[in-house]
């Protein structure tokens, strides 16, 4: 199944204490709980309350630039990246290394340049519900399936139509799978309600 990627906006730049030093701590949310978003008109989605709970258990997630792989800014096994759940919805905290592309990063959130952040999902194994009795329908992600990583990124990309479209086409194709099926189970139905009435009848003789 494809990957998805969501955006939000509003990471901070924090001074941690708790070590009693001055390294910066990026601290943020990768997204929101019950907050409607457009995608790219062509349906609106929001994220349910515990939606990421087993994925973030069961995943060895990373925070990365730009969902760069070759730019790794924490990672939960190392423990220089925190991810949980908590009432507004999915907070990040990430101890950055000490390397050029961390320092260069922290420059330009500090100006005010970046403050966005993405996170990269699929649905594998998830749970979603639409109600497509409005227009654009609403996709309502109950659970994430795999959360790969959390993202600082420069420029937020909103997924784009076609991958809407196809998630969309998707839904609607499982949907008059499922039509199919109830109809064809109640004929099926009708026909041996029908056939057992005829053996009755016939079993009666005249």
């Amino acid at each position: 199944m494809q990957r998805e990627s969501r955006l939000i906006a509003g990471l901070a730049l924090e001074e941690r204490s708790d070590s009693g030093d001055e390294s910066p701590r990026l601290v943020g949310y990768a997204a929101l709980f019950d907050v409607e978003t457009n995608l790219a008109g062509v349906f609106r989605e929001k994220i349910a309350r515990g939606a990421f709970g087993e994925a973030i258990g069961k995943s060895d997630i990373h925070a990365l630039f730009n969902h760069d792989d070759n730019i790794v800014l924490g990672r939960m096994k190392s423990g220089t990246l925190s991810v949980a759940e908590d009432e507004k919805g999915l907070k990040v905290s990430i101890i950055p290394p000490d390397t050029q592309d961390a320092r260069d990063l922290l420059v330009k959130m500090k100006r005010g340049d970046i403050d966005q952040m993405s996170f990269q999902f699929t649905m594998a194994g998830g749970k979603q519900s639409w109600d497509d009795s409005i227009e654009p329908p609403l996709r309502t992600i109950e659970k994430v399936g795999e959360l790969y990583d959390v993202s600082v990124v420069t420029r937020g990309q909103y997924p784009d139509t076609e991958v809407a479209v196809r998630s969309l086409q998707e839904f609607r194709k499982m949907k008059a799978a499922s039509v199919a099926s109830r109809n064809f189970s109640a004929a099926n139905l009708r026909i041996r309600r029908k056939m057992d009435l005829e053996q009755r009848l016939r079993s009666k003789g005249p």
